[in-house]
């Protein structure tokens, strides 16, 4: 369908409307000459995020064996350093051998 410039300013919602329930473009002329087109929007793909990173890692090894050769220091007790200044108060003895 073509409608002149004039036409479709003074036409303009039911112009959308009419696009939207039909699917069919509208073009808009001025003298005579297209220079706009009016089209339906295409309903947007909602995208999944399940599976989004699929293939993009590669797993080396036995991830759920331990990492040879290092210490954590939470597996040394040595992790206290942590939480100074956080008001995590220290265990007392007596309360370490329940």
């Amino acid at each position: 369908m073509k409608v002149n410039a004039t036409e479709f300013k003074a036409k303009c919602l039911k112009l959308m409307d009419e696009v939207q329930k039909t699917h069919e473009p509208v073009v808009i002329t001025k003298r005579g000459k297209p220079v706009a087109k009016l089209v339906p929007m295409e309903p947007e793909e909602s995208k999944s995020w399940f599976g989004c990173m699929a293939g993009t890692i590669t797993i080396t090894g036995d991830i759920m064996a331990p990492v040879e050769g290092e210490d954590w220091e939470a597996c040394l007790d040595e992790e206290a350093h942590f939480y100074e200044g956080l008001g995590v108060a220290e265990p007392k003895p007596d309360e370490e051998k329940k």
